[in-house]
């Protein structure tokens, strides 16, 4: 008799341990997930004030960009310089102007183009005329003194146009102290001839076409202008060829103001954007045919 009140004892005992196991258990397991329900609510929070204050900081930047015009980005260009500039019935168009369209949409700024002479550029820049000055214009000492420059967007080159058949065969033709050379006013192509072979022998014009005309009516032997208006400039006229040699390789940039630091680097970073996924190079691509 006693065995069999041991045996019911014991069984007793066992049973109230499993069920403590199993309490011990399940108290455990709501624990844990409670645990990790808080964990998860805490990153997901974390998580969120990061993007707002991502989105703050960004908006703060945005903030930080003036212009000339409140919501317009206002562009100098001189509209003669194909396929950079130029116009297409009463509309500026061209390299520049999409590039400068790309950009304004990255701000979200609407883009307003105002057509000037080369020379003007800079100087309307420094005194707050226009945001920017964008026409196919290299970075320089001199203009670094009045203007800053964003980082390159496409890359020049000087050339030499002269009449089929000239004497004129190279760079090294030009030291000719009797010859004349035309360019355009304000441009690295006026700097390098002016510093090279002396103002007195350099024709500055107003524009390139006004340069090319004046060597089709013989009044210069030659034409020291970019490269890619070159062509179209020689394309369009009959009896003229672009020599061989180039005179100068540059970089092209957009000038801004001292004043606007922001605005700069609003710009780099726009074109930094455009320039990586590609937007840059197939607006170089739609207007310049690889050799």
């Amino acid at each position: 008799m006693k065995k069999k009140i041991l045996s019911a004892v014991l069984c007793v005992s066992m049973a109230a341990a499993l069920l403590a196991g199993c309490g011990s258990s399940s108290s455990t397991s709501a624990d844990t997930t409670e645990e990790t329900t808080e964990e998860e609510t805490e990153e997901a929070a974390e998580e969120e004030t990061e993007a707002v204050e991502e989105a703050s900081e960004e908006s703060a930047e945005a903030a930080e960009v003036t212009t000339v015009t409140e919501g317009v980005l206002t562009m100098g260009t001189n509209a003669a310089f194909p396929p950079y500039e130029y116009y297409d019935e009463d509309e500026i168009v061209g390299i520049d102007a999409e590039i400068a369209e790309a950009l304004a949409e990255k701000l979200g700024l609407t883009l307003e183009i105002v057509d000037m002479d080369f020379s003007s550029i800079i100087t309307s820049v420094q005194s707050g005329k226009i945001d920017v000055g964008i026409a196919g214009m290299t970075v320089t000492e001199d203009r670094l003194e009045n203007v800053n420059f964003t980082d390159s967007y496409a890359t020049g080159v000087q050339v030499i146009i002269v009449p089929e058949g000239s004497e004129i065969t190279s760079v090294d033709d030009l030291s000719n102290e009797d010859l004349l050379i035309g360019v355009q006013e304000g441009t690295t192509g006026h700097i390098y001839c002016s510093d090279d072979y002396g103002e007195d022998r350099v024709i500055a014009y107003t524009n390139g076409a006004t340069a090319v005309q004046a060597l089709l009516q013989g009044k210069v032997d030659c034409v020291v202008i970019d490269q890619q208006p070159a062509i179209s400039f020689v394309e369009a006229n009959e009896g003229l060829a672009i020599l061989d040699t180039e005179y100068v390789i540059e970089e092209y940039a957009i000038a801004v103001s001292k004043d606007n630091e922001a605005l700069l680097d609003a710009l780099n970073a726009a074109l930094a954007e455009l320039t990586a996924d590609g937007t840059v190079q197939s607006i170089l691509d739609t207007y310049i045919t690889a050799e």
